[in-house]
């Protein structure tokens, strides 16, 4: 597929992902209450990672329709740091811009849609630290799911059901660790998209936090990746 065709992909799966994915705190909430076991603490962690869970398999499968098309930035970057794909600098070029535009869709259509009484419960990343401590933790953050990632798609179970559900507890156990900090976000077209929506998307904190750091961790985590699993050599093709 070439560039052009995959970036408008990614606009669209991450408009997809950054409406739904922005629900999933509501969600968790509403199936908690509905089940009766919002008192239980354990429950919201349980129900959030099903969310994602299942989430997570169905846009699987519509990143494979749309000919690989990705959500994430620093996914994409990883993987062409860790020697895997078909991507160039070209084609990145035309894919980070389509990505954070389609975030900007996402975040702006959910508030559009979503019901008056539950708006306050939905919301992107947000800086909540000073700007170093949330950029190192950014960093440090989309490092670790990066290198996980990696490691569970590409050597990880070939069941792609599994493979799923680990992606899902990954993230949640990262995610977790970073709320207090950054939201977190290890998705610059994620937040993006709602910096956007409170007019902070042009600042040097955005970028500083929820795009340069992220983009360091992203890449140290794919050449240590690509360290300890080194990619097969290219075949060579007889003449």
């Amino acid at each position: 597929m070439g560039p052009i065709k995959i970036a408008i992909g990614d606009m669209v799966i991450t408009f997809m992902w950054v409406f739904c994915a922005s629900t999933f705190g509501l969600l968790t909430s509403l199936i908690a209450t509905a089940i009766g076991v919002e008192t239980v603490a354990w429950a919201p962690i349980v129900i959030i990672t099903t969310l994602i869970f299942v989430f997570v398999s169905i846009f699987n499968i519509i990143g494979e329709f749309l000919g690989g098309a990705s959500f994430n930035p620093v996914g994409t970057a990883s993987f062409y740091a860790a020697g895997v794909g078909d991507d160039t600098l070209f084609s990145m070029a035309l894919r980070f811009p389509a990505q954070a535009a389609g975030a900007v869709g996402g975040a702006l259509a959910i508030m559009e849609v979503m019901p008056k009484q539950y708006k306050h419960m939905i919301e992107g990343p947000s800086l909540k630290v000073d700007t170093h401590t949330g950029a190192i933790a950014e960093g440090i953050l989309t490092f670790l799911i990066t290198f996980a990632v990696l490691f569970i798609i590409l050597r990880g179970p070939q069941n792609a059901i599994f493979k799923a559900l680990l992606l899902a507890i990954a993230t949640v156990a990262f995610v977790m660790p970073g709320t207090s900090y950054t939201g977190p976000s290890m998705n610059p077209a994620n937040a993006f998209g709602w910096a956007y929506m409170n007019n902070w998307h042009n600042t040097w904190d955005q970028f500083y936090v929820y795009w340069i750091c992220p983009f360091i961790g992203a890449i140290l985590a794919a050449w240590v990746f690509r360290l300890f699993f080194p990619p097969p050599p290219a075949k060579v093709k007889k003449a």
